[in-house]
């Protein structure tokens, strides 16, 4: 995933996402509501909304001088964030990189995309066999020898797989250098 690709899904999760599901017709009976459906995905608005106050706070925390983010385009939170905290050493940064690689990754699994998951290696036993399971909200390694200390398989949060991508990828390009 490339420095964009947080926009970008944010991006798609505003313009496709957002909008409310549509049903076909059906048998020809419907019932009949007392109130009307939203017209819009209230849901994935609110999972915007959150991810750029996330972005903002930390942002701010990171970079008190820094001002609010005023863009009415949410994804151009992620380049404000990059530009008010892109004088701070480089623990900082992986962390904010950190952050925005979790985002991502929420973003695509809002839309049904789970290879960003399976796109992962292991952090224990570094295997590519990582599988999304919706109900922990968590990834699950399917390599039966990897188990942790109850013999059950091993999971990871977002954020720790994030945090070893980014400093997997910070270190690989200070060798390449």
């Amino acid at each position: 995933m490339g420095d964009t690709a947080a926009a970008q899904r944010l991006r798609l999760l505003q313009a496709e996402f957002v909008q409310p599901t549509r049903s076909g017709p059906g048998d020809g009976r419907t019932p009949t509501r007392a109130h009307s459906t939203a017209p819009i995905n209230l849901g994935v608005l609110q999972q915007i909304q959150a991810a750029v106050q996330e972005v903002e706070t930390h942002t701010r925390a990171a970079a008190p001088e820094a001002g609010p983010f005023t863009d009415p385009r949410a994804e151009r939170v992620y380049d404000w964030a990059r530009q008010q905290t892109a004088h701070l050493d480089a623990e900082r940064q992986q962390a904010r990189e950190a952050l925005i690689y979790r985002q991502s990754m929420e973003h695509a699994l809002t839309t049904g995309d789970t290879s960003v998951v399976r796109r992962q290696p292991c952090p224990a036993c570094g295997c590519w066999g990582l599988f999304w399971r919706e109900a922990q909200h968590k990834a699950v390694c399917v390599n039966r020898y990897c188990t942790d200390e109850q013999g059950l398989a091993r999971t990871w949060t977002l954020a720790h797989l994030a945090q070893q991508y980014i400093a997997e990828r910070n270190s690989a390009a200070a060798r390449a250098t």
